[in-house]
């Protein structure tokens, strides 16, 4: 699959945020209280700088458009990317990679498809989910609707069985191309090794989410490219064990600061 190359640090939009002011790196994460709030733009900035700087451009999503973004964050919920692609192809194969075919298709038979994506008699109905809503609202066109507001869109997707606001934001942020931040396991991991305190209600998607629209410019490009940067980080240094020797945040992380002295 072909991955979308993002902007190199000098191509980027004049909103997106540069590298942090002197004197933040190194001190102590914010938290989001009202005297710290400031703070949080320029560590933010910092942070997203520095993965950059350790990982160039990512290039995500992978695969050849809308709808291949649409179905593989579906697939992908609770799988493993590799699996994903491994389902898509079979789609591919079976003649039912579109919107229509899938409508079309008995759900068992999908089923059996996207079977090595895992839960994949849940995945089914929702993919059926999915096709159903805009082959009977938009006559299957998905660009009709993906052109929607992004409030409106985001609220339209939400009601739609199987889709949870981490894959609606997906879609929205890479088949849509509009600015809504993705909060996934790997961010959260992150924010909050870092010592950045966010105040979480219910499940706490919303509160992650507003720190970073919050204190960052609402530009497609770079919630996509720091999104798939947290993600290679989580993979590369920040797992579920921390492998903060080496890592690039670690004077400005707690976890990496505090693992100085064990």
């Amino acid at each position: 699959m072909k991955r979308r190359t993002q902007p190199k640090p000098e191509d980027r939009p004049q909103n997106t945020p540069a590298k942090t002011p002197a004197g933040v790196a190194g001190s102590a994460p914010p938290g989001t209280g009202e005297s710290a709030a400031p703070l949080l733009a320029p560590f933010l900035n910092e942070v997203y700088s520095r993965l950059y700087q350790r990982y160039g451009p990512q290039g995500w999503w992978p695969g050849e458009g809308p709808l291949d973004v649409v179905i593989g964050a579906i697939l992908t919920q609770a799988a493993a990317w590799t699996n994903v692609e491994t389902a898509m192809a079979s789609l591919t194969k079976a003649g039912c990679r579109s919107l229509q075919a899938i409508h079309r298709l008995p759900v068992d038979d999908l089923a059996s498809i996207i079977r090595s994506s895992g839960y994949f008699n849940a995945k089914a109905r929702k993919l059926k989910a999915f096709a159903s809503h805009v082959v009977n609202r938009y006559g299957g066109d998905l660009s009709a609707f993906l052109d929607q507001e992004q409030e409106p869109l985001r609220e339209e997707l939400l009601s739609i069985y199987g889709i949870g606001p981490e894959t609606a934001d997906d879609i929205i942020l890479y088949a849509a191309g509009k600015p809504s931040f993705v909060i996934d396991s790997y961010t959260r991991r992150i924010v909050k090794r870092l010592g950045v305190l966010v105040q979480e209600k219910g499940d706490g998607y919303g509160a992650f989410q507003a720190l970073f629209h919050d204190n960052l410019p609402h530009d497609a490009p770079l919630f996509n490219e720091y999104h798939a940067l947290l993600d290679r980080h989580a993979k590369e240094a920040c797992a579920k064990t921390p492998r903060c020797e080496g890592c690039c945040l670690k004077d400005i992380c707690a976890t990496g600061r505090s693992s100085e002295g064990s």
